[in-house]
């Protein structure tokens, strides 16, 4: 290769070489920048999802908090929270946290609603001292009891299961010890209000319907429409349900209910009193126009609420099955059966919906595997109830998230 060749093969590895370290150069600057810039929108974000964090553990402990934040110090940077009503009748409230840091902005949005205790498929402050889940026992929806948790022979929990207390095996853990699918937590205070139906009739009197010092109320749902009277040989008044109670809400005070029918829409349906009112009677079937697991777009929902029992009637029409499609809640005392254990054999509560109540109260009796008298218990949970809540129905008094956007 001759001198010029030469030269010009070094000229040209060298202008290569030039070319390439300012490419190497560029990508090095231009990697630091994406780094900065990835450091800014993580601390942004950081931020936002921290400010989001410290206003919903506020509303937490004091739901009536929306004071937010005000372009509050944090993180070296500063996060603004702004705390929305977007529906005053069901107090949903939005969250919105922004984050800032240096040029960069990060926005969380969080959706809470008030927690209501016709989320849970079972629910009980007293378990009745010695009834016993089995492996014969299957829970479909959310679990809770104040009380212990009595459990033989492996009985199936599929949502979450929580108590107060603990469990307590029939013999052994190994042979008793549920199959929890939905997980399990122990030590979990969750009590039942002492007035859950004052806020209830307190919506009843804003545009829904309220049965005053009536000895008993018989209602009658009938698809669009509703009966009632206050005597059982008596002809019932029919009105449309929606112009009886635009709301929802529909409360006896001081009384007994006597309930059966075809629910169409959402309704509640209260009762309260005592020595001997604040009852309810399921006098036959109480079910939806349209059965959610047969329409799964069904918006029918049912609420029964009562201060003391929700029974179920001893009469011809209870003596061959029941079918139930309502989250019941009661308050003082249970869900049962009138005259458990010497009504005839009564076929199966087909229960669609959940059970919310003080103390466990007892539907038949048997022996062994056989009933003896009442019923057998078919309850599935309406899944539902896990995003929706009959009107006005009963409060935890917390709040859960609904949806988080970031």
């Amino acid at each position: 290769m001759g001198g010029k060749a030469a030269l010009l093969l070094v000229c040209g590895f060298s202008l290569l070489f030039m070319v390439v370290s300012k490419n190497f150069g560029n990508i090095t600057t231009r990697a630091v920048d994406n780094e900065v810039n990835y450091n800014d929108e993580t601390v942004a974000h950081n931020i936002a999802v921290s400010g989001a964090n410290m206003a919903a553990n506020q509303i937490f402990l004091d739901n009536k908090w929306d004071e937010g934040y005000d372009k509050r110090s944090f993180m070296n940077g500063d996060v603004d929270v702004v705390v929305e009503v977007l529906d005053a009748f069901q107090d949903i409230r939005r969250i919105t946290s922004t984050g800032t840091f240096r040029d960069v902005t990060h926005q969380v949005q969080v959706t809470l609603s008030p927690s209501r205790f016709s989320k849970f498929a079972y629910y009980s402050i007293n378990e009745g001292g010695t009834i016993w889940w089995t492996g014969n026992d299957t829970v479909w929806g959310p679990f809770h009891t104040q009380d212990y948790m009595r459990v033989k022979s492996h009985p199936v929990f599929y949502g979450k299961a929580t108590t107060k207390r603990k469990l307590i095996y029939y013999t052994s853990k190994n042979n008793d010890y549920p199959k929890f699918y939905g997980g399990f937590e122990q030590g979990v205070d969750l009590p039942l209000p002492t007035d859950g139906l004052t806020p209830i009739e307190a919506v009843a009197d804003d545009n829904g319907y309220k049965f005053i010092n009536k000895d008993t109320v018989y209602l009658t749902f009938a698809g669009d429409s509703i009966k009632y009277r206050y005597q059982w040989n008596t002809t019932d008044t029919t009105v449309l349900t929606a112009s009886l109670a635009p709301n929802g809400v529909i409360f006896a005070k001081n009384s007994v209910v006597r309930l059966k029918g075809t629910v169409k829409g959402q309704y509640t349906v209260a009762v309260s009193g005592s020595s001997g009112k604040g009852k309810v009677f399921l006098d036959d079937d109480i079910v939806y126009s349209q059965d959610p697991r047969v329409y799964p777009n069904s918006t029918d929902l049912l609420g029964i609420v009562a201060k003391n029992h929700i029974l179920i009637t001893e009469n011809t029409a209870n003596n061959n099955n029941i079918n139930i499609h309502a989250s019941m809640y009661s308050e003082s005392y249970g869900f049962g059966a009138e005259n458990y254990s010497t009504r005839p054999v009564s076929g199966n509560i087909n229960l669609l919906g959940g059970i919310i109540q003080n103390i466990r109260q007892a539907v038949g009796t048997f022996s062994g595997t056989t009933t003896t008298h009442g019923f057998n218990k078919r309850y599935r949970y309406d899944e539902r109830l896990m995003h929706s809540y009959p009107p006005a129905f009963p409060g935890t008094g917390k709040y859960e998230i609904v949806s988080w956007l970031e």
